[in-house]
This record gives C-alpha cells, structure tokens and sequence, in this order.
C-alpha cells in the first residue's frame, strides 16, 4: 500500500523540485516565464532562455542522476557489508578520484599532456578523477576475487582510503597557494560542473550503472537473509560481491569526478527509503532510495543559492543537514530498526 502511493507522490515532488531548481538562483526568474522557455515560447529577456535551458536545466538533472546514482550505490553497500553505516565512500573510490584530480592540479598544473593528446582546464580534471576512481575500484576488485571475508574486504577498502588521502596531504604541502584552494573548491562538491553537451554522456554512463543494479535485484534480496543461505539457493556469492563493487563504485566514480566527492547522500538515503517502506525488500526499496535520492539532491541544490542574490554555498555544507540527524537516529535506534535480520 505505502508503494503504491509512495512512487506517485515522489514522481510530482520531483517534477516540483525540477522546477524550483529552474526558477531558483541568483538571478531571479519568474514561474511564468520559466513555463514559456520549457514550452519555446518568447520571454522579455533572451537571458533568462540561456539560464534556464544551458545553466540551471543541466544543473537540475545532474543533481537527479548523481542524487539516484549515490543513494543506490549506499543501498547495494550496505546490503553487501551487512552494514547500516557503509556507503559510497568506504570503499576509497572517492579518495582515488580526489587523488586522480590532486594530480592534476597539484603536480601536473592543471593538464594532462603526451603521446599526441592534451587535456586542459575541466577536462584534465574529469580525467583524473575518473583515472583514479577506477584504478581504485580495480584494486579493491582485484582484492575481492582473493579475500573471502566481507569485513577484511571493508578494512582493506578503508586503507587504501587512508594511503590515498596521505598521498593527498603530501601534494596539498608542497603545492602553491592557487592550487590548494583550486583543490579545495573541487572537493566541496557542485551540481553546476555539466554542461549541455556533456549530459548525454554522464546521462547514460549513470544509466548504465542503475540498470545493473535493477540486474542485481535477486541476489541482493537473498544476501539480505546471510550469505550461508544465498549459498543454498545458488547464488554465486564472489560473483556477486564483484558484481555490486564494479556497479557502486562505476556509479560513484562517474559522480566524483564530474561533481566531486558528496558527502551522506549515499549513506543517509537507504535508510530514509527503509523507513518510510518498511521494508528491507530491494523490488520496493531500490526505486524508492533512487526516488528519494534524487529528491534530496534536488533540495540541497535548491538550498545552496542564498536568497537575495548573496552567492552560492558548498553543496557538502548543505548535506550534512540532511544525513547526519538520519544516521544518528539509525545508531540510536539500531536495535528497533533492525533492517539486517
């Protein structure tokens, strides 16, 4: 019963959030005129047609992608780790994309030259992130096909976090002052950093990893029960904890390096999707926590533009607002809540 509502309301909550993130911003933009541009018909200022459809429209559906793309991958963590307190991050792909982009901007000077190619400015940046997302994601996958324990594959997860973020300390130390604080800047997270022509391609590689969690619907409703009786019904365990690691850390990858690292969405979701379900099943909660991940990027987007024209906040200022009451409410309340029997 509460899905069958649920979907619906989350669908026109969303479709209300879209449009505030086009009306919303620095530059106000009346509703009327927001309608027009959306349906091509003329405003009073050509300025407003190029804010909303080449700024604020892009800008709107990365933080629904990236929102839906983090939430899922905390939820597939979470269930693969037995874990309520797992997310996107623990796995150290964030530290290597911040370790990829560290590269760039601390040592190489903000491009990526040789053997016939140069990458400069956004572009040299997204590669590295990308580059060091994956190489960390290979290593953490390498690990997998050999440890067979969940908690030493999450230990060896949060070391390679670790030796990552020393390796960042010791860029930030010998770095000038302008590549610090470029540093920096990135790692606060921002929605804004996709353009129009690069949506189709973060569009579809954040398809790409939502439908294969869709794929990974059954085993993750039998890894629920312990592994001992997905063993019994078949379920290829290594497998599929190389499966779910490939699927959340692709989709954590993709974020990181066009959005930089976002703190909580992926953690906090899941379990906002749990309690509002009921429900520990992944055919209901899956759609749900991307429903709801999406929601809340869209809010905290929505958040971060200061009435008045007086800037615009860090988004990882603004989602900690969200997550950590909801994870404090979850430690508290463990032994209740009780999603993992």
């Amino acid at each position: 019963m509460r899905t069958r509502y649920f979907i619906p309301a989350s669908i026109a909550l969303i479709v209300v959030l879209v449009v505030a993130n086009l009306a919303w911003g620095s530059v106000a933009i009346p509703l009327r005129a927001v309608a027009d541009i959306c349906m091509g018909n003329p405003v009073e200022k050509e300025s407003w047609t190029f804010i909303v459809l080449q700024s604020r429209l892009p800008q709107a559906l990365t933080a629904l992608l990236s929102g839906a793309a983090l939430a899922t991958s905390g939820l597939m963590l979470q269930t693969a780790f037995n874990n309520p307190l797992a997310g996107p991050s623990i796995l150290g792909v964030n530290s290597g994309a911040g370790l990829g982009v560290a590269l760039v901007m601390l040592l190489l000077g903000g491009s990526i030259g040789g053997a016939g190619f140069f990458l400069s400015g956004s572009l040299a940046v997204l590669a590295g992130a990308m580059v060091g997302a994956l190489v960390v994601l290979g290593i953490i996958i390498a690990f997998a096909s050999v440890v067979k324990s969940n908690l030493m594959l999450l230990i060896i997860g949060i070391m390679v976090g670790y030796i990552t973020s020393s390796a960042i300390s010791l860029l930030n130390f010998f770095a000038t002052a302008e590549g610090v604080f470029s540093y920096t800047v990135w790692g606060l997270g921002d929605f804004s950093g996709i353009s129009v022509e690069q949506l189709p391609l973060f569009g579809t590689a954040i398809g790409i990893g939502l439908l294969g969690a869709i794929l990974l619907i059954k085993p993750l409703n039998a890894l629920l029960l312990g592994e001992r009786y997905a063993c019994n019904l078949g379920v290829n365990v290594r497998a599929i904890r190389v499966a779910l690691l490939l699927c959340t850390g692709w989709l954590t990858a993709v974020v990181t390096a066009y959005c930089g690292p976002i703190s909580f969405i992926g953690l906090a979701v899941p379990h906002i999707a749990r309690l509002l379900l009921g429900s520990s099943h992944h055919t209901r909660v899956l759609p749900a926590t991307m429903l709801i991940g999406g929601i809340v990027a869209l809010l905290c987007n929505l958040l971060c533009v200061l009435p008045g024209g007086l800037g615009i906040i860090p988004l990882n200022a603004v989602t900690p607002l969200f997550g950590a009451p909801v994870i404090i409410y979850v430690i508290v309340n463990q032994r209740k809540i009780q999603y993992f029997n």
